[in-house]
């Protein structure tokens, strides 16, 4: 029997990104972000190809979905039309989502003088109780750093950009991590 691709779209609270469900691994154990066509040239063939589509402006890639990023004036039926014969190309071909190794990370925002058992509890609080909700919604949360009472994240997907991505912040995960630690965290800031 044929394995035939279902590819389910959901919305996300991000107006301009449209989550697309794969209903099938793409990536094991993390997350790719491709916030430019030229960030994706050799990196993804799968992103790659939604790059390939008119109007696309942005793409992530999670566990078992994809999230694509529009820009502004253009119609998701515009990028859907043209998608769906991408994708059907892309897993027709069998290529692989990823090639070659990741790319370095950005360095991170201070933690030289972090206690290190302070940064451990923040990555796990936010990788337990954060990232799966955002993920949940076609985005991710990135740990970059804490410095001072500061924790520095950096948005994916449909958070990145996203109208509510300040209130997830600030009101959410802000909150969060100071009654968690509430000597510790004093802000939490996006980069």
């Amino acid at each position: 029997m044929d394995d035939v691709l279902t590819i389910r779209t959901e919305a996300t609270p991000n107006p301009n990104s449209l989550k697309y469900n794969v209903g099938r691994l793409l990536i094991a154990g993390g997350s790719a972000n491709f916030p430019t066509a030229e960030s994706a040239a050799t990196r993804s063939p799968l992103a790659r190809r939604v790059f390939g589509v008119e109007g696309v402006e942005g793409v992530f890639i999670g566990s078992d979905f994809f999230t694509v990023t529009r820009r502004e004036g253009v119609t998701w039926g515009d990028i859907n039309a043209q998608l769906a014969p991408a994708l059907e190309a892309f897993f027709d071909a069998g290529e692989p989502v990823l090639v070659g190794k990741a790319p370095a990370d950005a360095p991170l925002i201070g933690d030289t003088d972090a206690d290190p058992a302070t940064v451990e509890k923040i990555k796990q609080l936010l990788d337990e109780k954060v990232r799966p909700a955002v993920m949940q919604d076609g985005g991710d949360i990135v740990y970059r750093g804490f410095e001072k009472g500061v924790v520095y994240l950096e948005m994916h997907g449909a958070c990145s950009n996203c109208p509510s991505s300040t209130a997830t912040l600030k009101v959410g995960i802000e909150t969060m991590l100071r009654k968690e630690l509430p000597d510790v965290v004093q802000e939490v800031m996006a980069v």
